[in-house]
This record gives C-alpha cells, structure tokens and sequence, in this order.
C-alpha cells in the first residue's frame, strides 16, 4: 500500500486534518525488528489498531468502485463481487469474462503496488450447471474453494435442486482441535467443572461462525472428538485410569452442548416468500 495514495483515498472522506495528521504518523511509525527501528514507506504498520481499517479504505478505492464500473460498462452477464477485507471471490456467467477480468484485475492491483497471490487465486467452474457440464464433457465434480474460513462445493438439496454446501475447512477444524487439546493437557489437574466451564466456552465461541445449514458434520465432529480429548486427559489423571461411560456421558450432557443451526438461510430466517 502506497502511502501516498492511501492518504488521498482517506482525504476523499477525511476532512479534518488532527485526524489526518495521526494516520500519517501511523503510516510512518516504521517497523522495530531485534531492537532496530526502520522507516516504512509502504504498507501499514503491522499489528496497529488503525491497519485493517486502511487496508479496507485502499482496496474500497482499487477494488470495490473498479468491479462496480466493470460490471456496468464491460460485462455482458452477471457479475458477483464479495470482498471481506483481503479476502474476496467473483463470480461470472459467462468463463471469457472470468478470464479477460483476471488479467484487468492484476493489471488494476499493479498500478497501485499490489498483486494477487498465487497460490490462492484459481479459475474454477461452479455454479448451477457446473456438475452437468462437466458430466457432459467426461470430467469430474465441480472443484471447491476455501473462502472465510468454509470450504464451499455444489450440491443438492432434498427438492433435488442446486445449492451451495459450506463446511468448515480442514485446516481450521484441525488447527482449532489441536489448540483445545494442548490447553487440556496443561490445565489436566483442574477441577473438573472449571475445565467443562471453559470447554462449554469453546463451543459457545465455536458455533455461532460455523454453524450454518450444511456444515452439520463437521461441528458434531468437532464437538466428538473435544469430548475424546477430554475423556483422554481425564483418564491420565488417575493412576488407575478408569472413567466410565455413564460418567463421561453425563459430563458430555452437562458441559458440551450439542450444536445447532445458528444462521439459517434467509427463507427460514425472515420467512421470506417471492410476491408475483
């Protein structure tokens, strides 16, 4: 991120200039690295209060604005945008506009010092009729991909009708299960209630993001396999070793709460209907 720019696009806005001042010795805070400081004449300062809010400003002016002006003056089809901060996936009718926007797009980011990465940005087919097209050509399931955290593919739903499946990604399931069974180890000698407290806390943070229609497996497995680890610490507190499943079912109705459906779809939600 450009400095310069990053300090016209907030001026677009920003009038006051006490406001203006502060972010301008935000931006030139500099980064201090074993003891050494050096100045920074790009980016924001890593880890500030005020970076994520910057970064939104900076890519609302090159991406937000720019994608609104493409879909209306050079897109034939439809044209979905979603960005959550760095992060975002557009979608399009027709492949040969997917394909001219990546290169406009990685030209767009060029001007204002920014770039794509790599690894993470893919072309795919998805969609209503991605599964039959790609039957039809002799070709397999519809690729998936990972955005905020969900791992979304095409389905089908009970009517027999095309919908979009989120499950929660492997990596983050994995990484959140390795987290809770470290901290199990280390508060192994805690009074059992004050350990199913904090687990009822876990799941409590952990189902109001993920529990979405779809991604029923994976907090069911979530919640399973937290009752597995606990079981294991509980079991290597005693010499003996013994917990019993009459007991362990009772601590798993008392402190792990079954997950549920937090967000459902907007039909359900609202109880919307379409008016014709």
């Amino acid at each position: 991120m450009s400095h310069e720019r990053t300090m016209k696009f907030v001026q677009h806005r920003v009038a006051d200039k006490r406001i203006l001042r502060l972010i301008q010795k935000w931006l030139k805070a500099g980064v201090s690295e074993d003891g050494e400081w050096s100045e920074t004449k790009v980016g924001t300062p890593q880890g500030a209060v005020i970076s994520p809010l910057l970064a939104n400003v900076y890519l609302h002016y090159v991406f937000d604005l720019w994608i609104e002006a493409w879909r209306k003056k050079v897109a034939d089809g439809d044209v979905i945008a979603v960005r959550y901060a760095d992060d975002l996936v557009l979608g399009f009718e027709h492949r040969a506009e997917a394909e001219r926007i990546l290169a406009d797009f990685r030209g767009r980011l060029a001007k204002f010092g920014l770039e794509l990465h790599a690894e993470k940005t893919r072309l795919i087919e998805f969609g209503r009729f991605a599964r039959s097209n790609r039957q039809g050509r002799g070709e397999g399931e519809p690729e998936s991909f990972t955005f905020l955290g969900f791992t979304h593919y095409c389905g089908i739903n009970s009517a027999g009708k095309f919908t979009i499946r989120r499950q929660t990604a492997r990596k983050r399931l994995e990484a959140k299960l390795q987290q809770v069974k470290q901290t199990l180890r280390a508060r192994m000698h805690e009074p059992v209630p004050k350990v199913g407290e904090w687990l009822r806390r876990v799941l409590n943070g952990f189902y109001p993001y993920h529990a979405v229609p779809g991604n029923w497996d994976s907090l069911k497995r979530f919640r399973l396999q937290i009752g597995r680890y606990w079981r294991h610490v509980l079991k290597r507190r005693s010499q003996r070793g013994r917990i019993t499943l009459e007991r362990m079912a009772r601590l798993y109705d008392r402190w792990l709460i079954q997950p549920r459906v937090v967000h459902p779809y907007p039909s359900e939600r609202f109880d919307a209907m379409y008016l014709r």
